[in-house]
């Protein structure tokens, strides 16, 4: 195997490095769309397939299912095999699954092509952010992330409203249909101008016994979660699905420990800021998912909103990123990353409690606009240094795992939003408005909750560093993790 060591160190202010950022952004945006677009689309579904509140909760998971348990092969593929090679495989993918989505016959077909989307976004999702790292300059990889950050924002932003449009005037299925010009763009971007990178060692192999126990894993636990409430918690399919997710798991834990090259690394949890980062981004990550889950089916349901308004009810959050996302990483790469990461959960999760007190009758400017930028702050303070964060914790060789790590963990705590929260908030079955409108309230203070607990782990954990250079080596008690270097005596984790 031919081995690309480094990227050739791009700026971010030279035309090769802006092409990068947009073909990644781009691709961002496919899976950010698929994950978020489809939520305005919920209630057209639901009529036109005859489904229920766990129907529609299998068509959001069976993307996150796979996403969240085949993203660690899809960041030990890229790493092996090359990072561009993988994300085209993975694009390729995604369009085929989106189109068998759009023309899916049946609930069944609609989740199956949901499971091969997550597929797909599961070899893009990694490869994404380890191609910037690995293409830039040291000095500019804080500020290409947040300018993919932003980018994101801006390129997805406009997937709720004109999805909501497609649902309002044409169909459900448009949603997906609309996702296929970005994922042209994107492979037409990728092909063109992204360099290909890969991991230092040679030799290594993908780990395909842990991958199927992540599967086995993550599918058992998430079906008891979604099944559990409409089939009763002692239905012996509930019980053996839960049993065998958790006997998986705790295979997978052991099979890592043994593996000469194990698909999930623990030796990366070792440093504290790793582990520190990835925890808040699992409680950070249920919250927002969760909140978005709910919030689309209550502004429709209940307020009362068409499927584009509720759509373009979302946008001013998303400008708030757009706009403010360069500043975060600006800030982050200045004054370090933990009190961004500590302040963003914060006002992110007072933006949800206001938002939990929206009803029927609602107006828009007075009572759904101010916490929807309250929330675009939070957000836009957190993303780039939270995820800054976790490459700065990895050396080189492992940025493509480590970007794999904490994509599985967020899209393992938006799984389990969607899969317990329902549950939690008291909801199963079909939902009469009055019921959703209650237990909207209860989700949202729930996730508020989890946001605060984010906060705190961040605070703990995530170092104060200045600077991230790609020089120093890993060690468990660097201030900002295995590419730290401290600008002064007392900064530390």
């Amino acid at each position: 195997m031919e081995d690309v060591v480094e990227g050739p160190g791009l700026r971010l202010s030279s035309a090769a490095g802006r092409w990068v950022v947009a073909g990644m952004v781009l691709g961002s945006a496919v899976t950010y769309l698929a994950a978020t677009v489809v939520n305005v689309a919920l209630p057209s579904i639901a009529q036109d397939l005859d489904a229920d509140l766990a129907g529609l909760q299998w068509v959001t998971n069976g993307y996150l299912l796979t996403l969240a348990s085949l993203v660690l092969v899809g960041g030990s593929a890229g790493d092996i095999f090359g990072r561009r090679a993988v994300f085209l495989i993975g694009l390729a993918t995604f369009a085929a699954a989106t189109v068998l989505c759009a023309l899916a016959p049946g609930l069944g077909v609609l989740v199956a092509g949901r499971l091969l989307q997550g597929l797909g976004a599961a070899l893009m999702t990694p490869a994404s952010l380890a191609i910037i790292d690995a293409s830039f300059h040291p000095e500019d990889q804080s500020r290409a992330i947040a300018a993919w950050a932003s980018g994101s924002a801006l390129a997805s932003s406009t997937g709720p409203f004109v999805g909501g449009w497609a649902v309002d005037q044409l169909s459900w299925r448009w949603v997906f249909f609309l996702i296929l010009p970005f994922a042209a763009a994107t492979a037409v971007a990728v092909v063109r101008h992204v360099p290909e990178s890969r991991a230092r060692a040679s030799g290594r192999h993908l780990d395909l016994t842990g991958a199927a126990l992540a599967c086995v894993a993550v599918a058992g636990v998430v079906f008891a979660l979604v099944e559990g409430p409409g089939r009763g918690w002692s239905s012996p399919l509930v019980l053996a699905s839960g049993v065998v997710g958790v006997v998986a798991a705790a295979l997978f834990v052991g099979s890592q420990r043994r593996h000469r090259d194990p698909m999930l690394p623990l030796r990366l949890f070792e440093v504290a800021q790793f582990s520190g980062a990835n925890g808040a981004t699992l409680l950070i990550y249920f919250a927002i998912s969760g909140a978005f889950f709910f919030t689309a089916l209550q502004f429709q349901t209940v307020v009362g909103y068409s499927a584009l308004a509720a759509g373009a009810a979302l946008v001013p959050m998303n400008v708030v990123m757009i706009v403010g996302s360069p500043r975060a990483g600006a800030l982050a790469a200045a004054y370090g990353p933990r009190w961004l990461v500590t302040a963003g959960p914060l006002v992110l999760g007072a933006g949800l409690v206001w938002l939990s007190r929206v009803d029927a009758g609602a107006d828009y400017v007075t009572d759904v606009l101010p916490p929807v930028l309250l929330v675009g702050v939070g957000l836009t303070t957190m993303v780039a240094p939270l995820t800054a964060s976790v490459l700065a914790a990895v050396t080189p060789d492992d940025v493509g795992i480590g970007s794999a790590v904490n994509n599985a963990v967020a899209r393992t705590g938006s799984l389990l939003a969607t899969a317990v929260l329902p549950f939690a908030a008291g909801l199963s079955g079909d939902v009469t408005p009055e019921a959703l409108s209650s237990g909207y309230r209860r989700a949202l203070l729930v996730c508020a909750g989890l946001c605060a607990a984010g906060a705190a782990i961040a605070a703990a954990t995530i170092g104060r560093c200045v600077e991230l250079h790609t020089t120093q080596q890993a060690s468990p008690t660097s201030g900002c993790g295995q590419r730290s270097l401290p600008a002064r005596a007392d900064e530390g984790a």
